[in-house]
């Protein structure tokens, strides 16, 4: 099998698992408790993605002797933008828009004031979150053509490589589409409308990992270098939009922290395990780092 129809495979499932999310919310409620643990089981294996695939494989593949420094530097890079990101189009919030602080407290017995998503949702609501989401999950299929093209060299194993970033985005990727069809049934948008949306956004991820899988050997610049920048800049990404995941959940859930903790454990332990097949990052060679497609 080659290197494209191993992406191609992942980004069918990506589309797929993308519209299921967005269909769940007009047929099924999602509890607090299970969306929360989910998040957090998430976080956990993009961190671990990040630290154990993303970051080492940048390194490795960037040439010259401050590839260390070149690769903090870029990571921070993505880091920082997605943190705007964030800050600008506000649309990591994955809790049920249906659900406020009278549902948690009787979930849980107790009350707490942690804002648990938009109240008073406009028609357009969605507007900015889709928006903001589709900038995520371009980035992230950037991120998964960068992998790809790390996982081309002669002797890591087809497929390994990516694999580690593929999961993070498979099972991430229902909770943006949620996020966004759940506040479009809020504001009043029909079925119909909410499927093209919906089929829209699934399609982004697999559009920018094409791109950049694709793209690269017309892009007039060193090749080593720009798959080991993407890695570096992917890998801040996926940290932040972790840590965005995780800190506020962890920080005013005193109830479910054994839960959340144990759930973002599992997830780092599923990306280290992930880890354990690839090739140790020292076989990997910095002269090949992007072979010819027609060699796969």
């Amino acid at each position: 099998m080659s290197t494209y129809a191993l992406l191609t495979i992942y980004s069918l499932a990506i589309i797929l698992v993308s519209l299921l999310g967005g269909w769940l919310p007009s047929r099924i409620r999602m509890t607090h408790t299970g969306t929360q643990v989910m998040m957090s089981f998430v976080a956990g294996l993009m961190l671990g993605v990040a630290c154990y695939h993303l970051l080492p494989h940048a390194i490795m593949t960037l040439p010259g002797e401050s590839r260390v420094d070149e690769a903090v530097w870029w990571m921070m890079m993505g880091l920082l933008l997605m943190f705007v990101l964030l800050r600008a189009f506000h649309f990591h919030q994955h809790s049920p828009i249906e659900q406020d602080s009278s549902d948690c407290e009787s979930e849980h017995g107790h009350g707490h004031d942690h804002d648990h998503g938009p109240s008073g949702v406009s028609a357009f609501s969605w507007t900015g979150v889709a928006l903001g989401l589709a900038l995520h999950t371009l980035i992230d299929g950037i991120a998964l053509g960068a992998a790809m093209q790390a996982g081309a060299l002669d002797n890591a194993p087809l497929g390994l490589v990516g694999l580690g970033v593929f999961a993070a985005i498979f099972l991430h990727k229902p909770l943006d589409s949620m996020s966004i069809t759940s506040l479009m049934i809020a504001g009043g948008w029909n079925a119909r409308s909410r499927l093209l949306v919906n089929l829209a956004f699934s399609v982004m991820c697999p559009l920018g990992a094409l791109l950049f899988f694709a793209g690269i050997e017309y892009i007039p610049v060193d090749a080593n270098w720009l798959v080991g920048i993407t890695l570096a800049f992917s890998a801040g990404v996926f940290i932040c939009i972790s840590l965005s995941d995780l800190l506020p959940e962890v920080q005013f859930h005193s109830h479910d922290r054994a839960r959340l903790t144990i759930a973002l454990l599992a997830g780092v332990i599923a990306a280290y395990g992930v880890g354990l097949m690839e090739p140790e990052h020292d076989d990997f060679s910095h002269s090949t780092a992007v072979e010819s497609h027609d060699r796969h």
